[in-house]
């Protein structure tokens, strides 16, 4: 677990496969992811990590993610802050070791 971390959860509704439909993601001090699931409409999940040298199935924002509030305003997702250890478990249970 990383000190000064935000955890969120989003939903995306729409009924694209080549998009995600659901965003769990670890989001650093300053507004950048650091950990990043991707959940698709096939049961697809892809990651994404700044920690490590692994090959990487998506790829995590260039920019600072929005607070949940901006998200939220956009009527097509859903966002939720998490705890840490609800990302962690979703992490260790979709990221192959």
């Amino acid at each position: 677990m990383k000190i000064n971390t935000t955890h969120i959860d989003v939903h995306w509704h729409h009924a694209e496969p080549d998009y995600p439909i659901r965003l769990v993601s670890e989001i650093d001090a300053d507004g950048y992811e650091t950990r990043k699931l991707e959940f698709f409409l096939d049961g697809r999940v892809a990651s994404a990590s700044s920690r490590e040298d692994d090959f990487s199935d998506t790829r995590l924002g260039e920019v600072p993610v929005p607070s949940l509030l901006e998200i939220n305003s956009d009527p097509q997702f859903e966002g939720i802050a998490i705890s840490a250890a609800v990302f962690e478990a979703l992490w260790a249970e979709h990221v192959p070791r």
